[in-house]
């Protein structure tokens, strides 16, 4: 329910994210005032329904800003200074943008935000009122944010379906260098080893490795900036991976299973401390196979006899070999019910794989 947050929300940065943000804002009946240096941007953006371009004598609420890192600080210190509204932002990285900001005379207007969803890729043309749905959304107050602001951006956190997670600037960067920039530099250095490798060896490509490297299909240049101005809360981070790759690579050539297996049993130990669905505990799950075949409507009949199973799907895959008339689409449920699914898609004529 929006009760705060009444009048209109300024989206500064109309790409992937500040275009969702104002789709996500007009789904719940909010204004929306749009500005980008790029003018194709906001007729784009306001095309496709996010809001209409900020016009003079407009007086924003809330602006939220959603311009790439290297300019997140600027632009924030901008809006503080021009706007007379709350400010907030949509940045991977919180700290180096406040110590711009910083040098504001009403810094207690502004207050950091970052919601965790995102995609590999970019532009309004991107954008998804949906893309918030579910996922944190990180709130982020200085010493001297305006508690009213604050609550203002969890309002807005809430507007876009997302969920307000409060912790501080510092805390933050912490957390995303553990859960989400060191994981897409790793992927990055997977991915960069498929790059001229031999044909036959990219053939037997299957979902493991769609899955590690996806993420590294992400724009470099922006990775460029978020990892550059997240560095500190990086260096000790990377400093234990190498520690482990000396481990794994000692394991691997000296032929020491037992460290070998250590070490995998802390692979497997990090996955589960991942949360479940809202934040519960993560729930075992298992993988059931289908196979399904290169026809229109088949996915969809597949959804249909799952769905008419009475078992929840939890995630799916799919791999599709171009060469194969067939894909082969995982379906991740809970691990209880995935007998009874395998039993139920088989008596509609489907072919499982255990």
């Amino acid at each position: 329910m929006v009760e705060l947050l009444t009048g209109p929300v300024e989206v500064v940065g109309t790409g992937m994210l500040g275009t969702s943000v104002g789709l996500a804002c007009r789904r719940v009946g909010l204004e929306v005032l749009l500005t980008d240096l790029s003018e194709e941007h906001v007729r784009t953006a306001s095309g496709l329904g996010a809001g209409r371009p900020r016009r003079p004598g407009d007086r924003p609420q809330l602006v939220v800003v959603a311009v790439p890192p290297d300019h997140l600080g600027a632009a924030i210190l901008d809006a503080l200074e021009t706007s007379g509204a709350t400010v907030t932002d949509v940045g991977s990285v919180k700290t180096e943008p406040l110590r711009v900001a910083a040098a504001s005379p009403v810094l207690e207007r502004y207050v950091g935000g970052h919601p965790m969803a995102g995609s590999e890729r970019s532009g309004p043309l991107a954008a998804s009122a949906a893309l918030f749905d579910g996922r944190p959304w990180a709130v982020t107050p200085h010493d001297t944010s305006d508690p009213g602001g604050v609550r203002l951006v969890e309002e807005l956190a809430a507007a876009c379906g997302g969920v307000a997670v409060r912790m501080t600037p510092e805390e933050h960067d912490h957390a995303v260098a553990r859960t989400s920039h060191l994981p897409h530099l790793l992927a990055v250095l997977t991915a960069a080893r498929l790059a001229g490798a031999p044909e036959e060896h990219l053939a037997l490509s299957g979902q493991g490795v769609r899955d590690v490297t996806r993420v590294a299909g992400s724009d470099p240049a922006m990775w460029q900036q978020i990892v550059a101005l997240n560095a500190d809360a990086l260096r000790g981070l990377l400093a234990e991976v190498r520690e482990e790759l000396d481990a794994l690579q000692d394991a691997v050539i000296g032929g020491d299973r037992n460290a070998l297996g250590a070490l995998l049993a802390r692979g497997v130990a990090g996955t589960r401390a991942i949360p479940g669905k809202h934040g519960a505990p993560l729930t075992p799950t298992r993988s059931v196979f289908v196979s399904v075949p290169d026809h229109p409507g088949e996915l969809a009949r597949l959804f249909a006899d799952a769905g008419a199973s009475d078992v929840n799907i939890e995630d799916v895959h799919i791999d599709h070999d171009p060469g194969r008339p067939v894909g082969l689409v995982e379906l991740v449920v809970e691990e209880g019910r995935a007998e009874h699914l395998l039993g139920s898609l088989e008596s509609r004529g489907w072919v499982t794989h255990r």
